[in-house]
């Protein structure tokens, strides 16, 4: 039934990409659902976090995905943190491919986003849900005929 496994990234990769710290790394949470129901697999903050209004941040999740072909995991903001301040993915919707997870960054899911309120600050804790990934299915064009690998994240494709 299972279609994909989070997983931490390597300790060394975890340093090297954030100023986080060895503690940070073994306090990872992965990401889970809240309930049965839950479509959404909750990310967790690996540090506390205050963000100004129209600050923006990348979050180094830690968090990598091994997933089958045919499948993308897809991340949202919680929709309570929208609602309240609008935070966004500056991205609008994260796109996670299958093929990410063999990049040279070992996959590492980065997570950048934006209180988009006007006078509200947003305040997260250590261990606080601020994204929801969700696993879809996806199709193929009868004529695909892609071959291409991909070797990073943010705009590694080139197109």
């Amino acid at each position: 039934m299972g279609i994909a496994k989070f997983e931490k990234i390597s300790l060394n990769n975890f340093l090297e990409s954030s100023n986080l710290t060895i503690d940070e790394y073994n306090e990872l949470k992965l990401p889970k659902r809240a309930t049965r129901y839950s479509a959404g697999y909750d990310f967790f903050m690996p540090f506390d976090l205050t963000l100004e209004p129209k600050e923006t941040i990348k979050v180094p999740t830690g968090i990598r995905c091994k997933m089958d072909p045919g499948y993308v995991l897809m991340l949202f903001p919680r929709s309570s943190l929208g609602f309240k301040y609008r935070l966004q993915l500056d991205n609008t919707v994260g796109i996670i491919d299958a093929d990410y997870y063999d990049s040279d960054n070992e996959g590492h899911i980065f997570i950048k986003l934006t209180n988009d309120s006007k006078d509200k600050t947003l305040k997260l804790k250590k261990g606080d849900a601020f994204s929801q990934g969700i696993f879809l299915s996806y199709g193929l064009t009868v004529d695909d005929d892609t071959d291409e690998i991909r070797n990073g994240g943010f705009g590694s494709t080139n197109r």
